[in-house]
């Protein structure tokens, strides 16, 4: 159980990880700072306005929420800790 608990809680931390930088690509390549890199935005006598990106709160809750179930499994391997053989 001990070393199924510190795997999870290993797991979760880079899952979440992973997460939060791919989640920090997608902003970065749904932001307004693309339409300097757009083809059609550079001809003449054309004009490119960034209106908006749909919210990303969701997102940015569910990378919270990934780092507090990373936590509560760390807070469990104590108690797991002290159920094995190796706390005594």
């Amino acid at each position: 159980d001990f070393t199924v608990t510190v795997l999870t809680t290993f797991l979760w931390l880079v899952s979440t990880s992973a997460w939060a930088k791919t989640l920090v690509d997608i902003k970065m390549s749904t932001g307004a700072s693309i339409i300097p890199g757009i083809d059609s935005c550079k001809a003449p006598a054309t004009t490119c306005h960034f209106a908006s990106v749909t919210s990303m709160r969701s997102l940015n809750v569910s990378v919270v929420l990934g780092l507090l179930n990373m936590v509560l499994w760390g807070g469990n391997i104590w108690f797991v800790y002290k159920d094995t053989n190796l706390h005594n």
